[in-house]
């Protein structure tokens, strides 16, 4: 894989296409995988392929996506593992939003256990609870970090007022939202980020939609150049800003390989103003 550096937070240099541990779960994202063996060969692929970035949640599974991190991983020489809390589950598919500061603290730290680290590389606020101060849930990222617990910490589905918001509490080092080349609502952040050396790990990058059908302009390119449209999206989040890190998620091995090879795919400055003209 020939991806590019980012450093986060000036600090932990990953290769910018990362990989998403959400789809080594259940259906609905609940309890174990289908196929737990092809799940595991996935992980062992990752630094194989050069994909030293990899982001989980404790609220995969709950929990399972983290333990076979660890179990297929551990001791993460030169990876970066990064998860999120903020989310309980009731059952599959079914997503709540608790960021009381007591309980981020403690699923920061029983993330900690399951991974078999003494600190997180990067602790992500997976939602702002609005029934929650936000100075409350700011804050107990700040103790974390003060404590040791991580070594540095992101927020998950926010704008730029809330980054402003919350780098009054603590350094922001990466941003996560929705984003690909359909979704372009967070377009501002993106450009935020890049304007403050914040990286922005865009989740579902490969929903490109109505501009994947069959005729259209992902589909075109994708042909004209042998690959698929799905690489071809990766491609073009990867050209959109050097602070992007992708994390594409997959429980195959052959599906990753495609992933990773989209990184390898140069999309000329016309081939990405085209795609964006579309839009």
């Amino acid at each position: 894989m020939h991806s590019d550096i980012f450093s986060i937070g000036g600090k932990i240099a990953v290769h910018r296409l990362g990989y998403g541990a959400m789809q080594i779960t259940g259906r609905g994202v609940w309890g174990p995988p289908r196929d737990r063996a092809e799940a595991l060969r996935v992980l062992k692929r990752l630094p194989e392929l050069g994909v030293n970035f990899i982001d989980t949640a404790d609220s995969y599974g709950p929990d399972v996506s983290e333990q076979l991190i660890h179990e297929a991983l551990h001791p993460y020489d030169g990876l970066l593992i990064a998860t999120k809390a903020g989310f309980t589950r009731g059952g599959p598919g079914q997503w709540h939003v608790d960021c009381r500061p007591e309980r981020l603290i403690a699923c920061a730290r029983a993330s900690c256990r399951r991974l078999g680290v003494e600190q997180i590389g990067l602790w992500q606020l997976h939602r702002i609870d609005p029934r929650v101060p936000r100075a409350d849930q700011f804050g107990a990222v700040k103790k974390l970090l003060d404590e040791g617990v991580i070594a540095q910490a992101g927020l998950s589905e926010v704008s730029v007022a809330d980054i402003r918001a919350a780098s009054k509490v603590f350094a922001v080092a990466t941003v996560q939202n929705s984003y690909n080349l359909a979704d372009r609502h967070s377009d501002d952040v993106v450009d935020y980020c890049q304007a403050n050396g914040i990286g922005f790990i865009p989740y579902f990058p490969l929903g490109d939609g109505d501009l994947a059908r069959p005729g259209g302009p992902l589909d075109k390119l994708a042909k004209a150049k042998g690959v698929t449209a799905g690489q071809v999206a990766l491609a073009w989040l990867l050209k959109r800003s050097p602070v992007v890190l992708p994390i594409p998620g997959t429980s195959q091995v052959k599906h990753l390989e495609e992933n990773v090879a989209a990184a390898d795919i140069v999309l000329s400055d016309a081939e990405f103003a085209a795609l964006n003209g579309r839009h």
